[in-house]
């Protein structure tokens, strides 16, 4: 006599449970290791632009909480920034989230404004009272790499004529009048700048903003996934989402250089 077959379920075999057990394990673990990477992101801030007390000066530390000197070393630090981003000899963003403004400057000068419309700011950065965060805002940081939705030099290839009977003159769109207007900006010290436009002007501009911050998202993930498997902490990356005009959107993207330098108040 044959022996009985019996089929049992799929989620009962003990193959399938035993996936299930790892998957939630990485779970697990995977969140502990993002929620380490902000703290000692954190940490590393701390220790570089911390207080450092004067062996020869010493200064009561209790002045570092206190409300009136922060609001002046808010200033300072600002100050010190755009003096120094001043030097340079060309175009450089300032983001000024204590009026609520982003600006283009050449040697101090304002040449361009707009107002900031909407802005989502990192945990890290909130955290305004704290004297390491402002302090790291003392000095203009360089632009490492960014990401657009637009060209930043739009390129036109155009063909001489053989003579002036076959000259015509170009009437040629710029494409990016019709494209939304989305960028990131990466700085050296790992803050990134979210810049996105305010307005739709077309349908489907509130999808492709939707899909250009998820690539973004999908990016960031399967990069702490990877760091995740090596046993690596990932890179927590500070971050300033704002919303502007696109018109200004697209000027400050294409004014500011590839290693323009960038000034932020907080």
């Amino acid at each position: 006599m044959d022996p009985e077959i019996v089929n049992i379920p799929f989620y009962k075999r003990p193959g399938f449970l035993a996936s299930i057990i790892v998957l939630v394990l990485f779970m697990v673990y995977y969140s502990i290791m993002l929620m380490i990477g902000p703290v000692k992101k954190l940490n590393l801030i701390h220790s570089e632009y911390g207080f450092k007390q004067d062996e020869k000066n010493p200064v009561d530390e209790k002045i570092l909480t206190d409300s009136a000197y922060l609001k002046l070393f808010r200033e300072k630090v600002f100050l010190q920034s755009s003096t120094a981003m001043a030097a340079s000899d060309s175009i450089c963003l300032t983001i000024n989230l204590r009026d609520s403004s982003a600006s283009l400057q050449i040697s101090g000068v304002t040449v361009h404004s707009t107002d900031i419309k909407n802005r989502n700011v990192s945990s890290i950065l909130q955290r305004e009272n704290d004297f390491a965060i402002l302090n790291m805002l003392s000095t203009p940081y360089t632009i490492t790499s960014d990401y657009s939705t637009i060209k930043k030099e739009p390129l036109m290839i155009k063909m001489a004529p053989k003579d002036t009977s076959e000259y015509t003159p170009d009437i040629i769109p710029d494409t990016a009048d019709f494209e939304p207007v989305n960028f990131i900006l990466e700085l050296e010290n790992g803050l990134r700048i979210y810049v996105y436009q305010d307005e739709e002007l077309r349908t489907g501009d509130g999808i492709r903003r939707f899909g250009f911050d998820l690539w973004d998202r999908i990016k960031t993930a399967v990069s702490a996934v990877i760091k995740v498997v090596i046993f690596r902490v990932p890179e927590y990356h500070p971050y300033i989402k704002i919303r502007i005009n696109r018109a200004d959107a697209k000027i400050i993207y294409r004014a500011v250089p590839y290693h323009g330098l960038v000034t932020v108040c907080i």
